[in-house]
């Protein structure tokens, strides 16, 4: 591949996938293969979605990733007992040998996604191999460390995108071709996703695999937190160890192309009233007297032409937008570029958040993170809160950001389909 001119050309190397035995559910032990995940731990809806992940199946994914006790010592310690039980019992089996896995989705209104699952060599942002896009939250990295310390295992994958050679590649023709035999398992989950999930195990196409990686670098599109938890645990552990690599799936979005969605934010025990008294001459506002998907619809239209959110929490849509010019310049910082300063969540955290009504941004008592748009919604009309919704960045700009080491405010972006919890999972001793 010519790579004069490219942007993965300067990384001093490329992506470095090896195979390892992934731990998975034995489908005769449990209810069924779909009852036993769960979507990533950050998306979970807490505590209504928890409770009814929990329900669905006593050996359901959520009790190792989202353990439930007193202190955050025993809810780990609760997790890393889990998991050695669940290993004695034989829940979880080893497979007989180190593999590459293909893993698939596909949803009913024709999205397609395919992607490789390894563990990955991990880097330093400063190397340009994997691309890191958005800022973390330290509370969050020192909880995923404490709970992979206890379990000695990375119990869901993250979620990286690379620009490959769509269907020449050769990994794209090594998963185009697993795709087309018997899976190792297949499933639907609640959402309506079919997974299906193969095991790529012949040391030759494993080479070939590791060869076509090597020229690329990726784009973290979820996980940022797991990533920053895995340097942080690498750092403590001699190299070399287990801890060098980290469990990922790799897709190439030249091929399989990722849907963007945006991640919400749920001001606790803000009443949308006090909220946008606070705006009065600093944006626009106007009363939506609509359902939320034309709400969202005249959201998307506003943030065409500028930064736009929608409130919401008392039984109606606010669509907040136009902000005042002179506000911008003194809240939202001027050392990054145009495409950061313009965006939505930069002048949600910068100005809004900082400024206007004063919310730490990494403090859980008073504000939540949540993908999903009407339980958002749904939770602030409970609780009293207010629900700022976000328009979705796209792709490109991420990119394009994270290429100049750029980092994006937290939670800024939601790519996926993401991978489903509980499908296969890695122990650092096995």
């Amino acid at each position: 591949m010519n790579t004069a001119g490219h942007p993965e050309a300067t990384a001093r190397r490329g992506l470095e996938l090896t195979p390892f035995r992934g731990l998975r559910y034995d489908p005769d032990r449990v209810g069924s293969l779909a009852a036993v995940t769960s979507p990533p731990y950050d998306v979970v809806v807490r505590p209504d979605g928890l409770h009814q992940l929990q329900s669905n199946d006593p050996y359901n994914i959520v009790r190792l990733i989202l353990p439930q006790a007193t202190t955050p010592a025993e809810r780990n310690e609760q997790a890393a007992r889990t998991l050695r039980g669940w290993l004695s019992e034989g829940i979880l089996t080893a497979d007989p040998e180190p593999g590459l896995y293909v893993y698939e989705q596909r949803d009913g209104a024709g999205l397609l996604q395919r992607g490789i699952i390894g563990t990955l060599l991990l880097s330093e942002p400063s190397e340009g191999v994997v691309l890191p896009h958005e800022d973390v939250m330290p509370h969050v990295v020192a909880d995923r460390a404490a709970l992979m310390r206890a379990t000695s295992a990375n119990l869901e994958p993250l979620l990286l995108t690379y620009r490959g050679n769509g269907a020449e590649s050769v990994t794209t023709t090594a998963i185009e071709r697993m795709a087309g035999q018997p899976p190792l398992l297949a499933t639907t989950t609640e959402d309506g996703y079919r997974h299906r999930l193969w095991s790529i195990t012949d040391p030759a196409e494993m080479a070939r695999i590791r060869s076509d990686l090597a020229q690329h670098q990726a784009l973290i599109a979820d996980g940022h937190h797991r990533w920053a938890t895995y340097r942080r645990l690498r750092a403590e552990h001699p190299s070399p160890s287990p801890w060098d690599h980290g469990l990922v799936l790799l897709v190439d979005t030249a091929r399989y192309p990722l849907r963007v969605r945006a991640i919400h934010r749920l001001l606790h025990g803000v009443p949308v009233t006090r909220s946008l008294s606070l705006l009065d001459g600093l944006f626009r506002v106007r009363h939506l007297d609509t359902p939320l998907t034309e709400a969202l619809d005249t959201l998307a239209d506003a943030a065409c032409a500028g930064n736009a959110f929608l409130l919401a929490g008392d039984g109606a849509f606010h669509l907040v937008d136009r902000p005042d010019p002179a506000l911008l310049s003194r809240t939202v910082p001027t050392d990054r570029p145009t495409a950061w300063r313009t965006l939505d969540a930069t002048v949600l955290h910068a100005t809004l958040l900082a400024h206007v009504w004063h919310i730490p941004e990494d403090d859980p008592t008073r504000i939540a993170y949540i993908h999903d748009t009407a339980a958002t919604v749904e939770k602030a009309e409970r609780d009293g809160g207010t629900a700022v919704l976000m328009h979705p960045v796209r792709e490109e700009v991420v990119r394009d950001l994270a290429r100049q080491g750029v980092t994006m405010p937290r939670k800024s972006t939601s790519f996926g389909p993401k991978p489903a919890s509980g499908l296969v999972l890695r122990a650092l001793d096995v």
